[in-house]
């Protein structure tokens, strides 16, 4: 299975057109891919709160479709990061997954808001479903950012799900974080890990880098830099799920 991880520099000087622009020529570079990954609000800012209530959209909107039209382009399945997505009142953080022929298979509103009662937190309402997406003959678990602090959520996808895909916007003063519990998410559900993070720097926000591929036994498989923008292409063996359960069976010893 052939995954690319495309981190992007989501620091926003140039206009939205042009951003888009951008990622859909860095999705056509990944052109056969089984599964292309963007970072989390890459278009829209997951740092610059001031602006979403004019940048927010529909669903169906033009990023989504940019993002349709790109997946289309380059005949590849798509997990396009995550869209901020407006639904009458209320704003969601949403992650969507794209179709090779540039249909939309599913979407995923992030359940864990960043912010302690402030940013994120107080403008975006919280997403209410688990959410796995079939790849083909491969189940992946679907999260976003501050999701990955919260290992419950990864631990009721296993075992049906061999992937946890997720994409983010991490900040570097937490980069520490942001690798060690990529790594502990694969080792303690036995999955490959592919977490996809930002880079550049928002709001004054300065982005971790560091997207990562890991492997069922938390090997780092390949990571990007912390501070370029960077497609991290690799070839990964879902097989290697079920051998290492079976060699290794301790989801076998689960109480609770």
């Amino acid at each position: 299975m052939r995954v690319c991880l495309i981190q992007l520099d989501v620091s926003l000087r140039a206009p939205m057109p042009e951003r888009l622009e951008h990622a859909a020529e860095l999705i056509g570079r990944c052109a056969g891919a089984d599964l292309v990954v963007l970072p989390e609000l890459w278009a829209h800012g997951a740092w610059a709160f001031d602006n979403w209530g004019e940048l927010a959209e529909p669903l169906h909107g033009p990023t989504l479709e940019a993002l349709c039209a790109a997946a289309k382009s380059a005949g590849v399945r798509l997990h396009g990061g995550t869209i901020l997505e407006r639904d009458g009142d209320q704003l969601f953080n949403t992650a969507v997954l794209i179709e090779p022929d540039g249909s939309l298979h599913g979407r995923y509103r992030k359940i864990h808001r960043f912010g302690f009662d402030s940013g994120e937190a107080a403008l975006v309402s919280a997403g209410e479903e688990r959410v796995s997406w079939a790849l083909g003959g491969v189940t992946a678990a679907v999260a976003t950012c501050y999701d990955l602090r919260f290992p419950e959520l990864f631990r009721a996808a296993v075992p049906e799900a061999e992937l946890i895909v997720l994409a983010s916007s991490w900040p570097r003063k937490r980069d520490d974080h942001w690798r060690l519990l990529a790594r502990a998410r694969a080792v303690e559900n036995l999955v490959y890990v592919l977490a996809c993070d930002a880079c550049g720097t928002q709001a004054g926000v300065e982005q971790a880098g560091y997207s990562v591929v890991v492997d069922p036994w938390g090997e780092v498989v390949a990571e990007a830099s912390p501070t370029d923008e960077q497609v991290l292409d690799v070839t990964i063996d879902p097989a290697r799920v079920a051998e290492m359960r079976e060699q290794f069976p301790a989801l076998r010893d689960r109480r609770l």
